[in-house]
């Protein structure tokens, strides 16, 4: 049978850093009110003059490198972003002009939970034979679609590209999950009832840009927090049982959790939860804040890169988005 492994990752973060003693010079806040609710210290944010295709296109040429092979070779391009350059076309169609590749290209679109819905949807894609090797990459740029002078989003939210390399490997059909190399097992869900309480409105075909809406303030991010923390820690729990459950796997199974980094106090209520120590989670969002999409391979990478993820580990990511949507997936590296 075939599986998916990643056999490569990169990243980039755009170089400008906000930090929380900056926010503080602008709105109602400071470093010790950020870091104590959120986990938070900094945030990278894109330049004027820059697109969320700059940073997916440097994170995905560090991912070819990482696994050993040219952007030409690559199958497929996949890029999970509700922060595209532009309408049309796709966020993933420019990132590839800008690797010098050709070839099939298109994004998954599921805000924070993106990089969770595209692996299972990569993992599809190679599974059915479709691809051979296809290049993932998550990348956001909220700070775009932020209200600077909102405490309750601007002191959130930072820019990032993470990418992994997916390639398809035959294994034996009878590989129970203690032998199977690669994605074991991918679980999605979602609940329109709580699309009002993360949302941009303006922009789309709903609320089209003209002056009135800019005025409006419509093309900035609304969140209602206190809701969205509830249903996270729900919903991210249920998905990580849920996609254990499918591999045949415990809790007491898993090396590492790359989770979301939306919220330390979500990322701790969710270890409390599934009852895992805090030592098997991945957390870097005092770095970069939450980058949407683009944080589980951020994290994923830095982890690699580190040498904390080795050979054989069992790999759980998760993550919720706006809409609301929500997944998990896990993996043996």
């Amino acid at each position: 049978m075939i599986r998916t492994r990643f056999i490569g990752t990169g990243h980039c973060v755009p170089e400008q850093v906000v930090s929380n003693l900056d926010l503080a010079k602008r709105i109602d806040t400071s470093d010790e009110w950020i870091r104590t609710r959120t986990g938070i210290r900094k945030r990278h944010v894109l330049g004027e003059t820059e697109a969320t295709s700059d940073i997916a296109a440097r994170a995905g040429a560090h991912a070819c490198e990482a696994a050993g092979i040219s952007p030409s070779e690559i199958d497929c391009l996949v890029v999970a972003t509700t922060t595209p350059d532009m309408p049309m076309p796709s966020c993933a169609i420019m990132t590839q002009h800008k690797l010098g590749m050709t070839g099939p290209a298109f994004d998954v679109g599921a805000a924070c939970a993106g990089f969770t819905y595209g692996t299972a949807v990569v993992d599809s894609l190679i599974r059915a034979g479709l691809f051979r090797t296809v290049l993932f990459v998550g990348a956001e740029a909220l700070s775009k679609f932020l209200d600077w002078d909102d405490r309750g989003t601007s002191v959130l939210f930072g820019d990032g590209a993470g990418a992994v390399v997916a390639v398809a490997e035959a294994q034996e059909a009878s590989s129970s999950s203690a032998q199977a190399r690669g994605i074991l097992a991918c679980h999605l869900d979602g609940d329109s009832r709580y699309w009002k309480d993360l949302n941009i409105p303006g922009g789309g075909t709903k609320n089209p840009p003209t002056s009135q809406t800019v005025a409006e303030n419509l093309h900035v991010m609304n969140m209602n927090g206190r809701v969205v923390f509830s249903q996270a820690v729900r919903s991210l729990v249920d998905a990580c049982e849920t996609v254990l459950a499918k591999a045949g796997l415990t809790p007491d199974d898993v090396d590492l959790v790359i989770p979301h980094q939306a919220n330390l106090r979500i990322i701790e209520a969710v270890a409390r939860r599934i009852r895992m120590p805090m030592d098997r989670f991945i957390v870097n969002l005092d770095k970069y804040g939450n980058t949407s999409s683009a944080s589980i391979p951020i994290a994923l990478d830095e982890a690699v890169r580190g040498n904390v993820v080795k050979d054989g580990m069992v790999l759980l990511q998760c993550g919720l988005g706006a809409g609301l949507t929500w997944g998990a997936a896990v993996m043996r590296w």
